[in-house]
């Protein structure tokens, strides 16, 4: 089974064809990654400071053909050869995710082909399987921390389809910190990324910053105060003239720091508390070097496995989409194309209220 993958909840145009073949043979399910294509809008919106959703929902409209063309070339396939198309159906931008969703309609309607929703972090949370031959498949059940721009979550994974959320953040989300704690040091957006290689180069110990929630007891989150312990800091050094290379540098591994451990202790303690023996990290920030090798560690220790997905597949992708698509519909979650209902789009969908 051939799917057609297309992911649009945001400002990356992403389209993907997947084999479920390897995946239904017990092969490593990349595999059956036939080809990819990705446009992201980062540079559009960098003058913003944020994503614009009507620039996005554009800019949707007028990659999303050529980008399956490119992909159908890439697979060597024509359309004719899919035999399924997934969308992601939400959460996001109700605007990007109206593109998405129009298309698919479109193509499921005029190849008369079975359609399928995709939650997107889902997507997200499968993406791990499709890591190389040389890291071990995760089993059912295990632990997700799904960390993006938009969600920070842990979320026990019993199978496809089966998902309890252990916890959350209360407010900003582990990505949204990070790119507002790069907004406060002067980086262009989105910062993230070059705020952990600013903390490459910090001295340890100059700054000491909270760490929110860390012994709550609970496996929930919150971020904002990490964020105002920063602007705090950087008011402090406006005001002397010591806002530095090297305070920036500082103050950026001193708000790493306190990030990566509150989600990597209490992603421990959803480990702890529920038994499982594995770990995914997926989502945006799961590509951070920090985070990973915290995990690395702390999960080597116990005697546990962390899984990681391929670097290229932790930002928004059509990849994610296709594979879950296609995991989904093997368990026959088809739906018929809806033709005079609307589009029937989520902007805002629970991961677990979906089975």
């Amino acid at each position: 089974m051939i799917v057609l993958g297309i992911e649009t909840s945001c400002d990356e145009t992403g389209l993907a064809l997947y084999d479920s073949k390897p995946w239904e043979r017990g092969e490593p399910a990349y595999l059956g990654i036939l080809g990819q294509a990705l446009h992201s809008q980062i540079e559009m919106h960098q003058d913003y400071g944020g994503v614009v959703p009507e620039l996005a929902s554009r800019d949707h409209i007028r990659r999303v053909i050529p980008l399956l063309n490119k992909t159908l070339s890439e697979a060597q396939c024509s359309l004719e050869h899919i035999d399924a198309i997934a969308y992601t159906q939400g959460p996001g931008l109700a605007g990007a995710l109206l593109v998405g969703s129009a298309f698919a309609n479109a193509l499921a309607v005029s190849l008369d082909k079975p359609l399928i929703g995709v939650h997107h972090l889902e997507g997200h949370l499968l993406s791990p399987l499709l890591a190389d031959a040389s890291q071990k498949r995760p089993e059912f059940p295990f632990i997700a921390l799904l960390v993006s721009g938009g969600h920070t979550q842990l979320m026990l994974v019993k199978g496809i389809g089966q998902y309890e959320l252990l916890g959350e953040t209360f407010d900003d989300a582990a990505g949204e910190a990070f790119d507002k704690t790069a907004k406060l040091l002067g980086l262009d957006y989105p910062g993230g990324a070059a705020l952990s290689k600013l903390a490459e180069g910090g001295k340890p110990g100059r700054f000491e910053l909270p760490r929110p929630m860390l012994h709550s007891g609970d496996l929930d989150f919150s971020f904002s105060g990490l964020k105002t312990a920063v602007l705090n800091q950087v008011r402090k050094a406006e005001a002397c003239s010591a806002l530095d290379e090297q305070f920036c540098n500082d103050i950026a591994y001193a708000f790493v720091e306190s990030l990566v451990e509150v989600l990597s202790q209490k992603a421990m303690s959803a480990l702890d508390m529920t038994g499982c023996r594995d770990l995914v990290l997926a989502g945006g920030v799961g590509a951070n070097r920090q985070l990973r090798a915290a995990l690395t560690r702390m999960t080597q220790e116990k005697g546990l496995a962390v899984h990681y997905p391929p670097l290229q597949l932790c930002t928004d992708n059509g990849v994610m989409i296709a594979f879950a698509g296609a995991l989904r519909l093997l368990l026959d979650h088809t739906s018929p194309p809806n033709l005079f209902g609307g589009f029937d789009v989520k902007p805002r969908w629970e991961l677990n209220s979906q089975g």
